[in-house]
Formats: C-alpha cells, sequence, structure tokens
C-alpha cells in the first residue's frame, strides 16, 4: 500500500538518481569526455518544454475539450520547420557572442543596450514566476492524490509548511539547480551534467506516460478504436470529437501562434535550444526529433482523458489527475508511482532549467548593473568578483523556487494547470518580436524593442495577470465584470469590446497588436546609434562570410592596456580562467603578449566577450570601456555613411524631369557624388602612402635579422611615425563623417580659455622642437570660463597650430597665437610666416578635400580634411572663423566661440 513515507522516499532516491547523473555528466566534461555532444541529447533536452502540463494538463484539457490541447504542441512542430531561419540563427549568435540568456540575447542585438536587459529580466521574472508554481502545485497535489486514494480523509488535511513534502522537493530542486548551474562563473559555459540530467528526465516522462497510456489503451481497453467507439456512444463526450466543441477556430489559430513562439521564448527553452547547444549541426536532428518525441507523448492523451471521462463519472474526480486515478483505481499501484515519477521528471526538469536561466538574467541584467554603478559599494576596488556573481545566482536560485512555493500555498485551486500555464505563454510571448525580429530585420531599434516590450507587458497585465489575481481574492471582482472606473470598455477580458473570446486568445490579440505596433512604428520614426547598427548587422547577416567577430573590419579609436584588460578579466571570472583566455588568444595569432602594452580592437573584442559570458553583453560592455579610451567602429558603418549620397543621386535622377528646385537639388547631389570619389581617391592614396612604408621597413627588418642597432632603431621610429600618421588620417576621416551624419557626442563643460589654449600648446611642442619652430604666445588673463566641448575646441587649436608649424620653413619658421576676449565671446588667432594663401585659395581652403601648399613644393601630406573639421566643430559650438587679409607673408586663421555655447544642428 502506497503511504507518505513510500512515496517520500521513493521521490528522494529519484532526486538522487538526478544529481548521480548530472556528476557524472560533469565529471566526464571535465575529462573532455563529453555525454551531450550529440543531437539526440540535444532534442531531448528540448523537451523539457514538456512540463507538468503535458504530463497532466493536457489530459485534464482534453478531458473537458476534446483536441483542444492539440495546438499548444502543433505550434511547437511548425516551429521547427523555421528553425534553419530562427533557431539555427540564433544558435550561432550565441556561440559567437558568448550569449548567456534571452535577456543578454536581446540587450546584445539592440547596442548591448543595460535597460532593454533590465527590462526583459523584470518580464521574464514576473510573467514565469506563476509557471514555476504550476511545476511544485503539480507535485504537490499528486503527491495527495497518491497517499489519500486509499484514504480521502487525508486529501482535506492541512499540512503545515514544515510537513508539507512540496516544500522539501522545492528544496531539493533549488539544490540542484545551485550545485549543477552555478558552478562556474562564466554562464555561457555548458551546464552538461544538468543537461544531461534534464535529457535523462525526459526519457521518464515519456516512458512514463506511454506506460500509462498503453495500459489504458490495450490493458483496459481493446486498442484506440475500441476506446473512441465507446467515447462516441455518450452524447456528451461524443461532443469532443467535433472542432467547434474543441474551441472556435480563432482560439485554436491564437493557442497555435502562441505556442509556435513560446518555444524559443520561454527562457528555459532559450536556455537549452541556444546556450547549452555544442553542435549547431544538432539543430538539423531536432528539426525532425523534437516534433517526433512530441507526437509520442500526446499519443495517448486522447485515450487516457476518454477513458477517466468514463470510469470517473459523477465522482467528481480532477481531470488533471487521470493519468494517476485510473491506474490507482484498478489497483495498478507500481504504474502510478511511474506515473508519479514521470510527472516529478516533467515539474523538475522545468523548475531547474528556468530557475538557472532567470539566475543568470537577475544577476547579470539587474543586479550587477545596478551594483556597478552604485559608487559607495566600491566594486571597483575589488579584486575579485566572480564569488560575488556566483553568490548572486545561488541566492536567486533559492528565492524564485521558494517564490514559486509560496505562490501555490496562496493561489490554492484558483486554477487549473493549463490556465496557469497559459497565463505564462502569453507574458513569454513579449520577447517575440524583439527576439524573432532582432535576427531578421537589421532596422529594429533598440528604443522600438522597449517600446513593445513596456506595450506588450502592460497589456498583458491588464488583460491576464490581474484578473487572475482578481478571481483568487486579492482584487475586487468588480473590475473583471465591470472594467477599472466601471468603463465597460476597459473590461479586462473584453477590452474595447472585443468579446466572446477566451481570456488567453484576448490577452494574445491586444497585447501583440500593442506589443508590434509599437516595435515596428517606433523602429521606424528612430535611428540607431553607431553600435546598434553594429550589432544588427552581425545579428542579421550572421551566416555571411565577413559578419563573424573575427571577419569584420573595425577601427580601434583609442587605447586598452594589456595588464588593465587582465586585472579586469581576473576580477570577473578568475585568474585562471582570465590567463587561460588570453594565451588561448595569442596562441591563437602567433602573438607574444610579454611584448604587448598595448590591445589592439581583436583583443578588445575578445576581451568583451570573454566578461559577457560572466556577466552579460551590457556590463561587459561598461566594465570594458571603463580601462580603455575610445571606441570600435565597423567599417560598415562608415561605408554606409559614404554610400548614401549615391543613393540619394539614384533616386533625385528619377525625378530629373520635375521642377527646378529638384534639378538643382541634383546638381548638388551630383557634386557630392564627385566629392565622394574624390574623397575615397585622396583617403585611398594617402592611406596606402604610410601604409607602404610601414610594409617596407617591416620587411627589410624581417629580411635582416643582422642589422645594427643604430639603423635597426631608425627604421622602427619611421614605422611607428607611419602609424600615428596614419592614425591621424583615418580619425580625421572618422570625425568628418560623425559630424555629418549627427552621431558625433558633444560634451558641454565649463573651460578656461587660457588654459585650453595652454593645454593645445603643450600637445604641440614636439612639433616646434623637431623643426625649429618659435612659437609667441600672447593669451589673455581673467577671461571669464566657457561653456563649450573642451575637447573639440582643443582640436581645433591643434589643427590650427600644426597646418601652421608644416607650412613655415624649418629653423627660421615663426607662429604666433593670441588668446583675446569681448563682452559675449573668446577670441583664438593662429598666425604663421609662412607662404600665405593665394587669393584663388581663399575662399575654398575650408572645403573638404582642398589643399593648399607652396607652388614649389609637393601637395602637403593628408586627407585636406583639417580646416573642414575645424569649420564644423567651430560653428556647431555657435563660433565663427575665418582668415584675414594678407598683408605680409603667412596666414592667420582667426575663430570665435561665445562664452554659452550650444551644439547647432548641422
Amino acid at each position: 500500500m502506497l503511504t507518505g513515507p513510500v512515496i517520500v522516499g521513493i521521490s528522494l532516491a529519484y532526486l538522487l538518481l538526478l544529481f548521480a547523473i548530472a556528476w557524472i555528466g560533469d565529471r566526464r566534461a571535465e575529462q573532455g569526455r563529453s555525454l551531450i555532444a550529440n543531437p539526440v541529447t540535444y532534442a531531448l533536452s528540448i523537451a523539457v518544454y514538456c512540463t507538468s502540463w503535458t504530463f497532466y494538463g493536457s489530459v485534464g484539457r482534453a478531458a473537458s475539450g476534446g483536441v483542444a490541447f492539440l495546438p499548444i504542441y502543433l505550434g511547437p512542430t511548425l516551429m521547427a520547420a523555421l528553425s534553419a531561419v530562427v533557431v539555427a540563427k540564433m544558435v550561432r549568435i550565441g556561440r559567437t557572442h558568448r550569449i548567456t540568456s534571452i535577456a543578454d540575447f536581446i540587450s546584445a542585438r539592440y547596442g548591448k543596450s543595460s535597460a532593454l536587459g533590465g527590462l526583459v529580466t523584470v518580464i521574464a521574472v514576473v510573467g514565469i514566476m506563476p509557471y514555476i508554481s504550476l511545476q511544485l502545485k503539480a507535485v504537490s497535489t499528486t503527491f495527495t492524490a497518491l497517499v489519500s486514494w486509499h484514504d480521502p480523509s487525508q486529501a482535506h488535511i492541512a499540512v503545515p509548511v514544515l510537513g508539507d513534502t512540496t516544500f522539501f522537493v522545492a528544496l531539493a530542486l533549488a539544490a540542484f539547480a545551485i550545485l549543477f548551474g552555478t558552478r562556474h562563473i562564466d554562464a555561457s559555459e555548458h551546464h552538461e551534467g544538468m543537461v544531461l540530467a534534464i535529457a535523462f528526465e525526459s526519457m521518464v516522462k515519456l516512458v512514463a506516460f506511454l506506460a500509462v497510456g498503453a495500459f489504458v489503451t490495450f490493458g483496459l481497453f481493446d486498442g484506440f478504436g475500441d476506446i473512441f467507439t465507446r467515447a462516441a456512444t455518450d452524447p456528451k463526450l461524443r461532443e469532443l470529437f467535433t472542432l467547434p466543441h474543441a474551441g472556435a477556430y480563432g482560439d485554436w489559430v491564437a493557442l497555435t501562434v502562441l505556442s509556435m513562439l513560446v518555444v524559443v521564448c520561454l527562457p528555459r527553452q532559450f536556455q537549452v535550444m541556444v546556450v547549452e547547444n555544442t553542435d549547431e549541426r544538432h539543430v538539423r536532428t531536432a528539426v525532425w526529433l523534437f516534433p517526433a518525441y512530441l507526437f509520442a507523448i500526446n499519443l495517448f492523451v486522447l485515450p487516457v482523458a476518454f477513458a477517466g471521462r468514463m470510469l470517473f463519472q459523477g465522482q467528481g474526480v480532477n481531470p488533471d489527475l487521470y493519468m494517476l486515478a485510473v491506474p490507482l483505481s484498478k489497483g495498478a499501484e507500481g504504474l502510478a508511482v511511474l506515473a508519479f515519477l514521470g510527472g516529478l521528471s516533467a515539474a523538475a526538469s522545468m523548475v531547474i532549467v528556468e530557475t538557472i536561466a532567470l539566475a543568470t538574467m537577475v544577476c547579470n541584467d539587474l543586479v550587477m548593473p545596478v551594483l556597478l554603478r552604485i559608487r559607495w559599494l566600491n566594486l571597483s576596488g575589488r579584486a575579485d568578483l566572480s564569488g560575488l556573481l556566483l553568490s548572486i545566482r545561488r541566492w536567486t536560485i533559492a528565492a524564485v523556487v521558494l517564490l514559486g512555493y509560496a505562490y501555490v500555498r496562496l493561489i490554492g485551486d484558483s486554477y487549473a494547470l493549463v490556465t496557469i500555464g497559459l497565463v505564462s505563454f502569453c507574458a513569454a510571448a513579449q520577447f517575440a518580436p524583439a527576439l524573432i525580429g532582432g535576427v531578421l530585420w537589421k532596422g529594429a531599434t533598440e528604443k522600438g524593442a522597449l517600446a513593445g516590450l513596456v506595450m506588450g507587458f502592460l497589456v498583458w497585465a491588464y488583460t491576464l495577470l490581474l484578473p487572475s489575481f482578481a478571481r483568487s481574492g486579492w482584487l475586487p471582482a468588480a473590475f473583471v465584470e465591470s472594467g477599472m472606473f466601471g468603463m465597460e470598455l476597459l473590461k479586462p477580458y473584453a477590452l474595447f469590446g472585443l468579446s466572446g473570446l477566451e481570456p488567453v486568445t484576448h490577452s494574445l490579440i491586444w497585447s501583440m497588436m500593442a506589443n508590434l505596433g509599437a516595435y515596428v512604428g517606433v523602429s521606424l520614426l528612430t535611428t540607431h546609434s553607431a553600435i546598434e547598427r553594429i550589432q544588427a548587422a552581425m545579428f542579421v547577416d550572421v551566416f555571411r562570410p565577413a559578419s563573424g567577430e573575427r571577419g569584420r573590419s573595425r577601427f580601434w579609436r583609442g587605447t586598452a592596456g594589456i595588464d588593465d584588460l587582465m586585472a579586469l578579466s581576473v576580477r570577473f571570472v578568475g585568474r585562471e580562467r582570465a590567463e587561460r583566455a588570453f594565451a588561448q588568444w595569442a596562441a591563437e595569432r602567433g602573438q607574444d603578449l610579454g611584448q604587448m602594452r598595448e590591445a589592439d580592437a581583436d583583443m578588445v573584442g575578445a576581451v568583451e566577450r570573454l566578461l559577457a559570458g560572466a556577466i552579460g553583453t551590457a556590463s561587459a560592455r561598461v566594465m570594458v570601456a571603463s580601462v580603455s579610451k575610445g571606441e570600435v567602429v565597423g567599417l560598415d558603418e562608415v561605408m554606409e555613411i559614404l554610400d548614401e549620397a549615391s543613393q540619394i543621386i539614384a533616386y533625385s535622377q528619377k525625378l530629373e524631369a520635375a521642377t527646378a528646385e529638384l534639378k538643382a537639388a541634383n546638381e548638388r547631389l551630383k557634386e557630392l557624388d564627385r566629392m565622394k570619389d574624390d574623397f575615397i581617391a585622396t583617403v585611398t592614396h594617402e592611406l596606402r602612402t604610410p601604409l607602404t612604408s610601414i610594409r617596407s621597413f617591416s620587411e627589410i627588418l624581417f629580411d635582416n635579422p643582422s642589422l645594427d642597432e643604430a639603423q635597426r632603431q631608425e627604421f622602427l621610429n619611421i614605422i611607428i611615425k607611419e602609424s600615428e600618421r596614419l592614425t591621424r588620417l583615418i580619425n580625421q576621416v572618422l570625425d568628418m563623417a560623425k559630424i555629418e551624419s549627427g552621431t558625433m557626442v558633444w560634451t558641454m563643460e565649463e573651460v578656461e580659455p587660457k588654459a585650453l589654449v595652454e593645454d593645445a600648446l603643450a600637445a604641440t611642442k614636439g612639433l616646434f622642437e623637431d623643426k625649429g619652430v618659435t612659437l609667441e604666445a600672447r593669451l589673455e588673463d581673467g577671461l571669464a570660463p566657457l561653456t563649450t566641448d573642451r575637447d573639440k575646441l582643443i582640436q581645433v587649436v591643434i589643427n590650427l597650430i600644426s597646418n601652421a608649424v608644416k607650412f613655415v620653413e624649418t629653423g627660421s619658421g615663426r607662429v604666433e597665437v593670441t588668446l583675446t576676449g569681448t563682452a559675449d565671446s573668446i577670441e583664438i588667432a593662429v598666425g604663421d610666416n609662412g607662404p600665405g594663401i593665394p587669393d584663388w585659395a581663399r575662399e575654398t581652403v575650408f572645403e573638404k578635400f582642398q589643399q593648399v601648399g607652396d607652388t614649389l613644393t609637393n601637395k602637403p601630406q593628408g586627407t585636406g580634411l583639417g580646416l573642414a573639421i575645424c569649420r564644423s566643430i567651430v560653428e556647431r559650438l555657435g563660433g565663427r572663423i575665418g582668415l584675414d587679409a594678407q598683408l605680409s607673408p603667412g596666414a592667420t586663421f582667426r575663430f570665435t566661440i561665445p562664452y554659452q555655447s550650444s551644439c547647432r544642428p548641422h
């Protein structure tokens, strides 16, 4: 006879078996002999989709709605056909960018936005919490059904928390998730033990369901034909064979679409499909094996449901318990225990994977971004934060499981299993536009994703979550019956008069309309930032050969020390993991880290990906930026800016027959196209020159290792200077592109005018010494402070001084810098005794690509963008710049800046 202690003992033994399987899986992984690196295990891990809802709830839904349970499994089957487009892309992106969760994925896609990652995490925790409680409720209910079958009085005894078996099951599942889900700081690394245990549980629940189904179909009845024939003789059961009684067609379509979305949007599904994937090729097997699994586990749903209806007619047995009640009623206690273990497997696998996924999201996308911004915590001063990260994840797992248990104690019997599951399904579906749209549409923006998620979540909460509180007695019933403020149009189950639908269908329609509408609309009305544009291209074009992280050309504008990056990595992933990652990076590229002081763009990207595995992409970007100066800008972005003129020309040519204004515009666009061609030709030439020098002298050094030290130092000095020249050229190109595209960042601050000019003079001191040029500086004291962009203004002064030094004679040159003030502005002038500016060039000297030099000398080095950049900066800051009349040899450039600058539009 089944008693409470017997069931508890069996349950604990089963959980210990899961611990053993997970331990073996982790041990084999550490030995390099993975047990999960095969497509069958991958497909079985995806079957975590089949929770206690599937094991018990599908039968319960079929008992009242016939084939109404099918849409929940038709959707994933249809989505499997799209796996090559959607899931395969996600898997490739996840492996490339070391994605740790669905929140991390969405955050990384939209410019590594910490706000977006935090929002996704909040929605996931709020929306999925009822689903976790569903699993614990299933365990509690089925345990009570087992122990009270022969003693019905036990079913109504109130059990204290410390005497509740479900409480201890919850603790055991939390312990399992903590032990096998938070062993490594890098959340993007595979939890092989956990995945192996989940795959084993998928087999247990499948075998258990098939065993009960076969017992009912072929033991109690004479096959499928017999059971369906008998059911057809009952008028009430006969109604379940027809679709209209299985639910309206609209509900069928809605639930099918809903299940299509959530099979990739549920945090646990994303965890096993993307984060835990060990080989992209496994997706191809899962495309047919996972639907086959769904077919098998649902094969006997209708027979068990019909059998329960016929056997327990009028007895008040809960249809959700037919999987246990039918074997128990026939004395098959062993089979009932197997069914209980199948349901326990279904619940345990979901709780374990879901809590690990949520803990990673809460830690990386909610808690850590906040903690890193609280200065008084001084986390930046701690040498090792890996222990803190693991503690946050472990406590989160415990908190989530216990909150789920508390929800079970509070909600009681107000909802069936399927109803609770559908509420969470609808919440998870809100991730679909941002997630799926993010890998298919480059035009989606961070603001669009934020707007869509906020709108969808608010509508879901109003139409499903709050009504569930009202039905449970936590809110006034009038909220559901009369609507907010008594307004009929605001009834949560008939919003704006849309009635006649199931609550989940109604909520799905309104929430997805709001979500998708805001996502698309706001994306079309807003523009990408530079990082958004890069991430969008990398995600959407992930299968293109050049879209991988290593295959993209990038400009690294700034500096980052190797030691700083190493120290940063050690803080978050530990010294052993950091040193191993750095050594691997160097070995793959044949680099000697001991000889490197500054990191290149490739290394900075590698460190950011390393940290992303521990703290998420958004936090990783912030932390890398904290120890580096500059940014990474994609070459695709630069070329897109350059191509805009051609695109406008192509459009204007179609309107050539229009008005004179259009013709004038067309001429201007042609001029832009010519200037673009000149720009490309000039930049190509100017880039080739230093590159040729660098390559030539590098080859000499390589081919002649015996060169004497003096000559070697001379060649290395040339290489360094040419590299610096190359950097200046690239910086000028990028600055002009940013100014013209409106993406330049302007930082206004209070500046002392004299100190600003003195800083510029200090920065150019080497130029005067190298060329033997005399400097005369007359700087007025006591001028009022400026409110302006200090760095941009210094750039203007340095550019003018550098030009002056470049055009004067070596040894006899003289440059004069003056600073004066008026009532509302300051004036800075830079003059020299060089050859001056010819009359024909005085009007064009500030144009792009225009260079003026002595007619007896060659064309000066540079792109011809320096003065154009100066003019753009000065005018954006509200000032004016010009060239004095040439009264004597030399040239004098003069500009004014108001004391209160503001960034003016181009």
